[in-house]
């Protein structure tokens, strides 16, 4: 059996897990919101339309922070449509999806819905087609306690209490093409730090989320980031990060190395973000929100004909809902892990999304909600990931992929909880066909009464949990974990995703 090694040690440690790490993201798309979260007459609906349903599995999930409510909605939102009497609302039309926007859903209901899950919002403003003024507005709307137009307003509308959102995102990925509003980075830079100086008048303590690149692959990434934050490096605390995996023609090796593209995309944002630091003498730290990615097939989309007739655009379309495989949870669980490896400057991520679009809950109207695959690795992992993420020594095995070069067969971090004497191993095999035997030094722990293991994997690697059969895919324990002398053992399945809990 092929072998590889691990070495953790607690005194060696990457930053601190910050819970915002498990964040996912909600957008007015397709049947995220409507027929996902808020579905009036369904049997499990409470009195404000929610499905309870989804409540129960979103909590389960254990997400910390949810962003709203896009995505490349927001960029020809306007935010006041969705406040006030319902009836009363406009129908609008969403250019980014070609669908018609009803407004049932707003900010006043959206921050009702995150106190069922014990979620934090972060708003996202619409600078492609708006401006300053609008995001002092809404704003206003949402932190100010009484007293003005706005804060008055919410109060009237049955919200006497502010929402006091801290985090706020300046836009969505404004060098795309495909952007309402799109911009060269010096434009949206400029009025970027203009919007940020408004709001921080009113509240100096806010955190701002400028946008970086819209991807890796764009022609604008790097120098998007440079100019950008040139402009605005003294009035935002994070830049954002947007990334999606798929496979490419059936290349499931490269697929399976996903991460090390995250890696790599990661640490190039740092060492731009660095550069602008150095260049302005700086003694300010710019962290990451990585506020979009995921596992998407973003080819049978692009593969589907959009509807043109503005005539006959609907009210939420069944628009990108993948179904996801094992092997798509294994790539989803190695993300993961190279967002923990570097949580020292990613402090922030946004999973997307987190109902029916490209997302680990899926629902059907009328009838019953269920778990995709991605379900597990993200649950699993926000329960145990907590205290600090620790530097491993990890001696594995390599494969050779046409996208990323030579990559170790089994990637892995660790976390540590000094408090609670908790830690956490979580492990990918990347091989398709062989099986790994690991093993891990966990003497610098000191003693520990033992370790469990978790493991995602199946003998069919595409299997995936459907309408028809929902509880196809599950985790299930590990039994090949034993322990002695302060040594690990666990046999990791080819194609899998394992969590070890050290007792």
């Amino acid at each position: 059996m092929t072998k590889a090694h691990l070495t953790l040690d607690p005194h060696f440690t990457i930053g601190a897990v910050d819970r915002r790490l498990f964040g996912s993201f909600v957008e007015h798309l397709g049947r995220c919101v409507y027929q996902g979260i808020y579905e009036p007459g369904h049997p499990s609906a409470d009195e404000e339309g929610f499905r309870s349903d989804v409540v129960d599995l979103v909590r389960e999930l254990g997400v910390s922070t949810i962003r709203y409510p896009g995505g490349n909605f927001v960029s020809g939102y306007r935010w006041e449509d969705g406040v006030g009497p319902v009836d009363q609302r406009p129908r609008r039309l969403d250019l980014a999806w070609h669908s018609t926007e009803t407004n049932r859903i707003g900010l006043d209901e959206f921050a009702n819905w995150l106190s069922h899950v014990d979620a934090e919002l972060m708003y996202a403003i619409n600078l492609g087609t708006r401006g300053v003024l609008e995001a002092l507005d809404v704003l206003e709307y949402a932190n100010i306690r009484q007293g003005t137009h706005w804060s008055d307003l919410r109060a009237a509308n049955g919200h006497p209490e502010p929402h006091s959102i801290r985090m706020w995102c300046l836009g969505n990925e404004m060098d795309g093409p495909w952007q309402l509003g799109h911009s060269t980075a010096d434009e949206y830079g400029s009025l970027a730090a203009r919007a940020a100086r408004a709001m921080r008048q009113v509240d100096p303590d806010l955190e701002l989320v400028v946008c970086g690149s819209s991807s890796a692959q764009m022609p604008t990434f790097g120098e998007w980031e440079r100019v950008v934050l040139e402009h605005t490096y003294d009035v935002v605390d994070y830049i954002s990060c947007h990334a999606y995996y798929e496979p490419k023609d059936g290349d499931y090796d490269s697929f399976l190395a996903s991460a090390v593209g995250m890696d790599r995309f990661i640490e190039a944002v740092v060492a731009t973000a660095d550069h602008v630091k150095a260049v302005r003498g700086s003694d300010k730290e710019m962290l990451i929100s990585f506020d979009e990615w995921n596992v998407w097939y973003q080819s049978r989309y692009q593969n589907v004909d959009r509807i043109t007739d503005v005539q006959s655009w609907p009210e939420a379309p069944r628009i990108l809902e993948d179904s996801y495989s094992v092997l798509d949870a294994v790539v989803f669980g190695n993300l993961l892990i190279s967002l923990l490896r570097h949580c020292d400057r990613v402090k922030s991520a946004s999973l997307a999304q987190l109902v029916n679009v490209i997302a680990p809950i899926m629902t059907e109207p009328g009838g019953p909600a269920w778990r995709q695959t991605t379900f597990f690795p993200f649950a699993i992992t926000s329960e145990l990931a907590t205290g600090e993420a620790l530097e491993l020594k990890l001696e594995s095995p390599t494969q050779q992929t046409d996208e990323y070069g030579e990559v170790p067969l089994v990637d892995a971090v660790a976390t540590h909880d000094a408090e609670n004497g908790h830690t956490a191993v979580f492990l990918v095999n990347r091989s398709q066909t062989e099986a790994v035997e690991l093993t891990i030094d966990a003497s610098s722990l000191g003693e520990f009464s033992g370790a469990s293991a978790t493991t995602l994997a199946d003998a069919d690697m595409h299997a995936a949990n459907t309408l028809q059969d929902p509880e196809r895919v599950a985790p299930a324990g590990n039994d090949s974990v034993s322990v002695e002398g302060g040594v690990i053992r666990v046999v990791l399945p080819p194609v899998s995703w394992t969590a070890v809990k050290v007792k």
